[in-house]
């Protein structure tokens, strides 16, 4: 049957991790990211910008070229007394002698009494243009269009009507420009444009990001350095901060000397309650053997059960004193091996055996507290048991439990351990279990005790944000597991 006692599980609230985490939440991860964002729509817009402004500066270069070169055309060509177009136009660009090379200009006649026809020899077979209609020409009678070349490329076509002689004999004058060849050069203009841009970029977010990382390394100065003192390495944050982070530093030590100061006080006052108790106690417990009898050992019980919950009470109100406070170091191993070793003196006739992890564990807490909540439990097995008890500790690392401690109120992993005591006598029965946790409670009046070390272990426990578990052992009688945080 399964004696394991239904206890709260374990909440943890996360302190501070000793590493910076690059994720969502990180002050680092967002800044890195909001400015890559903006480099990144920022390079978007210049590579608009200037590839809008390099098409249209080529654009209008490539029209005042066939402009030029139809202006050109038009003073190259005349018309004979017959009627004929005369004429040997050289408009000092290659492309117009190389067939289909999509460069090509044309003269037609535009009126009667004009016969002939004048072409460039890269224009190999006719190129239609659409009519007047459908695109008409302006005032000066221009009309500028696009159509299919030769070879099927896409060309610009200006186009001009010229009167060339006094008896207003007319000829149409057409210059054609490779469209397609501009439209490439901008494309390839574009392209490296990007891959500039590209380099550009990745070379600006990447020194930006190492920028704010440098940036933001004092913060993991501070990190570091709050570590140390939450391990007991230092009393206070060390070192020169930057103007930003200093006053936070200086607020940071004066809350660590405020803790102190509380702790102090706390155990100032434990220890005058403590001793401004010890000798009335006293004096009623010597009063109570001196008188003798049933009533001289009533008081004498009486008086050393008072004793008991005062020094119960006072470790709680030390604990919780200390609790919120810089964080002590009490390596565990030691303490464990030196009370097994003591305990196994005064009980030779037990068998007591130890089990210990190979790694180091450090209990956050007191060492005076370690020993109390060890000592009743070993006590009570050792009480209890037939011939054997055994004890074990072990890590429990990640987020394998968590316990309850005062920080921000979030959730994350922490670092336990946890101390298992077992032995192997009658145990306590499921229902029983919480009974036997409660002050002043005994299961067995027949055996010597206040009912009170079970209860001091509890408190002690949920102070520290731990667990208690009693359970069934495997040896037959009561097993009870604590885990409590620990150090890295």
């Amino acid at each position: 049957m399964s004696r394991r006692r239904k206890a709260e599980p374990l909440k943890q609230t996360a302190r501070t991790p000793l590493s910076l985490r690059f994720g969502p939440r990180s002050l680092a991860f967002r800044v890195i990211a909001f400015s890559t964002v903006w480099a990144i729509l920022t390079l978007i817009v210049i590579f608009t910008l200037i590839t809008t402004l390099y098409r249209q500066a080529s654009e209008r270069g490539f029209d005042s070229l066939l402009s030029a070169h139809l202006f050109n055309l038009i003073g190259s060509v005349g018309v004979s007394e017959g009627g004929s177009l005369t004429g040997a136009p050289d408009l000092g660009d290659l492309r117009f002698s190389e067939p289909n090379s999509g460069w090509y200009w044309s003269v037609e006649p535009a009126s009667e009494g004009v016969s002939g026809e004048l072409h460039s020899s890269s224009m190999t077979t006719a190129i239609l243009s659409p009519s007047v209609a459908e695109v008409p020409f302006n005032a000066s009678f221009q009309r500028s269009y696009t159509t299919e070349g030769i070879d099927g490329e896409e060309l610009e076509v200006f186009e001009s009507e010229f009167v060339l002689d006094a008896k207003n004999r007319a000829a149409r004058f057409r210059v054609m420009g490779n469209r397609t060849e501009l439209e490439q050069e901008i494309s390839a203009f574009q392209r490296r444009l990007l891959t500039y841009l590209s380099l550009f970029g990745v070379g600006m977010i990447a020194i930006n990001a190492i920028a704010i990382l440098l940036g933001l390394q004092p913060l993991r100065r501070v990190r570091d350095a709050l570590a140390m003192v939450r391990e007991g390495t230092a009393q206070k944050l060390d070192g020169r901060f930057p103007a930003e982070i200093e006053p936070l530093a200086n607020e940071t030590n004066a809350l660590i000397e405020n803790n102190k100061r509380i702790v102090e006080r706390s155990r100032t006052q434990v220890g005058n309650l403590a001793h401004s108790l010890k000798t009335p106690l006293a004096v009623l417990i010597n009063e109570g053997r001196a008188l003798g009898g049933a009533k001289g050992q009533l008081i004498a019980e009486q008086a050393a059960s008072m004793q008991k919950q005062i020094d119960h009470y006072l470790q709680r109100a030390r604990v919780a004193a200390q609790r919120d406070s810089v964080v002590y170091r009490t390596p565990v191993a030691p303490l464990v091996q030196r009370m097994v070793r003591v305990l196994q003196k005064l009980n030779p006739q037990t068998d007591l055996s130890l089990s210990l992890p190979a790694v180091d564990i450090v209990f956050a807490g007191e060492r005076q507290d370690l020993e109390e909540l060890l000592g009743n439990l070993l006590d009570n097995a050792m009480k209890w048991a037939k011939s054997a008890v055994a004890v074990s500790v072990a890590p429990i690392s990640g987020k394998g439990g968590s316990a309850k401690t005062s920080g921000a109120g979030k959730e994350g992993a922490v670092n336990l351990f946890e101390i298992s005591i077992e032995d192997d006598g009658p145990g306590i029965p499921e229902d029983k279990a919480r009974e036997a946790l409660k002050r002043g409670r005994r299961l067995d009046e027949t055996r010597p005790g206040t009912g009170l070390g079970l209860a001091i272990v509890a408190d002690l426990v949920n102070e520290y944000g731990g667990v208690l578990a009693l359970e069934r052992s495997s040896m037959g009688g009561l097993k009870a597991v604590v885990r409590l945080r620990s150090l890295h």
